[in-house]
């Protein structure tokens, strides 16, 4: 294992001042960084959300880095920002978006998720006083303060970005979730009324669905009407999940009304066999998203006209060419072929969730809509970190955890392209044998990963 400041230790502390040989270098990658790396493309690899390094998008990454250009507006590279208009709309066809999303590549989803909540903010300049981009928020009387909801399982990013965009992160409401962790648009409803009445502007919502710790999906039809009546943004974070919605059950079932915000972020690199990073954000009212950040100075002024510049679609000037990778994942795989392997990943976690749920020694606390599982034995915390401990020293595999119910909880969340059924019966043997004790464990017999 490695501990930390291995790496460190074992560079010198300044660069050579001499060139050295590329086999040298070459030789240093495979001594110093591949031993230390954890490897995210491992079939064991079932920690956080997994994400695979597909053979087209490998070579993408590679063509990608040779050609080293700046997609920042159209002329600087018409290929790379018209391959991304179109990239980014067979998926918004694929999820099955109305024709007036328009979609654009990101790094992950705290960037979308930030840039949506600035189109969010922005929107509001119609109101007295709101002109934010001009006038911004310090020193600012006459402008209540901005207010953005969330669910107690929202990812951390949302309040990372209302620290960024000078909202604040005690102007972030956290609300409640159900049993099954998902918003409760009632307490949702109670925090808005509540801020209105104490002179805040509500400004957004954001939807999650498939939650970081579980997969949860928030009810996004309720929400959306509760934001159409209260002139919320609603963004909906699908950065794990979205990727599903390409199959038509999926989409028509956990995920509707994936369609009903102002903004949706799916993440390819999560799912979708595309290496990270390459993160989409669609958005309903494009026009709101370029008013908030087009910024064009003399040097960057071009003559074409009716043509999109993707520097208006945030604060990046500088933007990696991420569409290549996904066009040729799609073309290798095909939508349907993509669409096998989501549902693969679904039938085994259900699979290792109903045989979690059949030993007495474990529970699964959590529904499995998708493909992660949360689970925990029944002997308590202490034997929860250890059994953890155990697995992921193991070495043949890498589980995380999260806390649910303030209960530390282990999370399995099965994504990448390599894992096979192999692997998870694997992966269950072991939970089984390290479950029931030193002397059960030793000698297992597992079959190799």
């Amino acid at each position: 294992a490695t501990a930390p400041g291995t790496v460190l230790a074992a560079l010198p502390d300044a660069a050579p001042e001499h060139p050295e040989p590329l086999d040298r270098v070459l030789a240093d990658v495979q001594r110093l960084i591949v031993p230390n790396l954890t490897h995210w493309n491992h079939p064991g690899f079932l920690a956080w959300f997994a994400i695979t390094g597909s053979a087209p998008g490998v070579a993408a990454e590679t063509l990608t880095a040779a050609f080293n250009v700046n997609a920042m507006l159209w002329r600087s590279s018409p290929a790379a920002t018209e391959l991304e208009e179109r990239v980014c709309d067979w998926v918004r066809r694929l999820i099955d978006l109305p024709g007036d999303f328009r979609g654009h590549v990101n790094d992950t989803a705290s960037t979308s998720t930030l840039v949506a909540l600035a189109a969010a903010r922005h929107q509001l300049r119609g109101l007295p006083g709101a002109d934010v981009r001009r006038r911004g928020l310090a020193g600012r009387p006459d402008l209540p303060p901005l207010v953005v909801y969330a669910s107690d399982q929202a990812h951390s990013s949302v309040d990372k970005a209302a620290i960024v965009l000078g909202v604040g992160q005690e102007n972030v409401r956290r609300v409640a979730s159900d049993g099954a962790f998902r918003m409760d648009v009632a307490a949702l409803a109670e925090a808005v009324a509540a801020d209105r009445a104490a002179g805040r502007l509500p400004m957004a919502a954001v939807a999650t669905a498939g939650t970081t710790s579980t997969t949860s999906v928030d009810p996004l039809p309720e929400i959306a009407a509760l934001c159409r009546r209260e002139r919320l943004w609603l963004h909906v974070d699908a950065a794990y999940a979205g990727s599903a919605a390409i199959c038509p059950e999926i989409r028509r079932g956990a995920l509707a009304g994936l369609d009903l915000g102002d903004s949706l972020v799916v993440n390819p690199h999560k799912w979708l066999a595309t290496p990270i990073d390459c993160s989409l954000l669609f958005v309903r009212r494009p026009e709101v998203l370029r008013a908030a950040f087009s910024l064009v100075p003399d040097y960057l002024v071009t003559e074409e006209a009716e043509v999109t510049n993707l520097m208006d679609t945030g604060f990046q000037l500088g933007r990696r060419f991420r569409a290549l990778k996904l066009w040729m994942v799609l073309r290798a795989f095909g939508a349907e072929g993509l669409r096998e392997r989501l549902r693969e990943h679904c039938r085994l976690a259900r699979r290792l969730a109903e045989r979690l749920a059949a030993e007495p020694r474990f529970e699964v606390v959590a529904p499995v809509p998708f493909s992660t599982v949360c689970f925990r034995t029944r002997a308590g915390e202490e034997a929860d970190r250890r059994l953890l401990a155990e697995v992921n020293a193991d070495g043949r595999f890498f589980l995380s955890h999260t806390v649910l119910g303030g209960r530390f909880t282990l999370r399995v969340a099965i994504g990448n392209l390599r894992t096979e059924e192999r692997h998870v019966e694997a992966l269950w043997e072991l939970l089984a044998a390290r479950a029931a004790g030193p002397a059960a464990s030793a000698g297992d017999g597992a079959p190799p990963v």
